[in-house]
This record gives C-alpha cells, structure tokens and sequence, in this order.
C-alpha cells in the first residue's frame, strides 16, 4: 500500500516541530513548505497571511498531496476557514487539536496559552477552548521564538525569561488552571524547562503532539473505512518523484522562499536530524510553472 503524501505549511521552521511529531506516529511522505521570504506572519494582516497560505497550499497541490497540515498558530488563527475553501484535500490546523487535548486532560475546565502576539490577538485558542467548555488566560510571549532560533533551549536567560512571563500568567489566570498549552510550534523545544517551573500537577499540551495525533488518526480512519484503496487518501496521478528519507517509511523533502542554508541550520535543531532535500522556491514561480 503506498503510503500517504502529506504537505505541511509554516511561516518558517517552528512547524518542523508538527513534523517531527507526526513523522514518529504515521509512515508518510512529508512534504514540507516554509515561507521563510515573508516571515514573520505575525505582524501580517489576516488577508495578506491568507493570501500567503493560500498560495503555499497551491503550490502543495501541485506536489499531489493527500491532507494539507497548517502547522503554523498564525495562519490557523488567521485564516483556516480561507485555506480550507481554497484547499482541494483535507485541511487540518493546530489550533482546534490542541484545544481538544486540552479538554481532555484538565480536570478544573481552566487552562493557560501561551502564544505570540498575533495568536493571543486572534483569540483562536480562547474560542476554542470555550467550545469545549474550558476557561482560559492567553499570555503573549514574544521573546520565546527568537531565543529558541538562536538554540538558547536551556539558558538561564531563557530560564529567567519563562519564569517571568509564566508567573505573569499565573497570577492572572482563571482558578485551578491545571493546563499549559504551548500555542506556538517553536514550544515545544523548550517543554522540558517549562516543565520544571509550572506545578508538577499542571499539564503541559503541546500543539504539536496534539496535531500529529488528529493526522494518524484521520489516516488510520481513512484506510479503515476504506480498505479496498490501494493508497488512503486523494486522487494520485503523476506523481512527481520524492527523494529517500530517514527510512524506507518515511520520506522528506523541504522548500523555503529564502535561503536553503539558513533553513538547514535551524531545521537539524528542531528536527533532531540532519536535513538535506532542500529546494529554494520562487512561490510565484513556483504556482505557475
């Protein structure tokens, strides 16, 4: 049985963590898009971070993906339900899984997000959570992104720097919030130290696991329901080729709108790997040829 072709779209490289997190629950081959040109989104309009995903997730398309995974808090905030009406597969966001595991695991209903300026100002996690009955206090942490780029994961800056946007949110937060969720995908390299200064009772839901858990099981579901297919999800023709990956499972390839190096610096942090098949993509170009 061929193995499913997922895309997955970000601003830059934090959705590498989303990546990384499915790429160790489902066999697939992963295609992945970081609009790197034109980061950040979080000082974009929410047309132009349509606009921008919108024409990502063409270029995706045209790769013969099967499921399209934002894995970017912004554009999920921003512009899913666009994403969606352009999108010719299934779409999933980061933000309604998160939210559900959330739910699942707190038991006084009242959690604390932890996010960028622009998913705070969305509201896309508060909503969320409110649909699931759970209270919540969003806390901008924009100092977060930038110290975990620059590989400070386990500085004491970053340590202190935690301490204080946490302690913030803490003392602001509903009664007996028993949850942290890490709303931005660069997050999730810094779990472990976040987990020595929250209680030891609060649970940590990261946005990232919680995604790649929603995918495997719209996967499995697929082939389940549908077992006479020979491939899960989605037409295939002409398929272009894709390179090798880690294993004979799991194949990977990238594509950025700026500089290849740079990304493969970064993406060795976030993903634990070595990264080569890396391809610069002119994103205009790119949808028309």
């Amino acid at each position: 049985m061929t193995l499913p072709r997922i895309g997955v779209f970000d601003s830059g490289v934090g959705g590498l963590t989303v990546l990384k997190a499915m790429a160790e629950q489902l066999p697939a081959h992963y295609l992945y898009f970081g609009d790197t040109a034109r980061l950040p989104y979080g000082t974009k309009s929410a047309e132009t971070v349509a606009r921008y995903a919108i024409g990502a997730t063409r270029f995706l398309e045209k790769q013969t993906i099967d499921l399209l995974v934002i894995a970017c808090n912004t554009a999920t905030a921003l512009a899913l339900p666009q994403i969606k009406a352009a999108a010719h597969v299934p779409v999933v966001g980061v933000v309604e899984p998160g939210a559900a595991m959330a739910a699942e695991v707190s038991q006084n209903h009242a959690a604390i997000v932890i996010a960028t300026e622009a998913t705070v100002s969305s509201h896309a996690y508060r909503d969320a959570l409110q649909r699931h009955g759970l209270q919540s206090l969003e806390k901008a942490c924009p100092l977060f992104v930038p110290l975990v780029e620059e590989g400070w994961i386990e500085h004491p800056v970053t340590e202190q720097v935690a301490r204080i946007y946490l302690g913030e949110a803490t003392a602001q937060a509903p009664d007996g919030a028993d949850v942290l969720v890490l709303a931005c995908t660069h997050y999730p390299l810094i779990a472990p130290l976040l987990r020595r200064i929250v209680p030891e009772s609060m649970q940590i839901v990261d946005s990232a696991e919680s995604t790649a858990r929603v995918v495997k099981k719209m996967v499995e579901e697929n082939l389940m329901c549908h077992p006479e297919r020979s491939e899960p999800i989605g037409e295939r023709s002409r398929r272009p080729p894709i390179a090798a990956g880690s294993s004979q499972h799991r194949t990977f390839r990238f594509y950025v709108t700026d500089s290849t190096d740079k990304f493969k610096r970064l993406a060795t942090r976030f993903l634990g790997r070595q990264v080569d098949n890396v391809e610069h993509v002119d994103l205009e170009e790119g949808i028309r040829n």
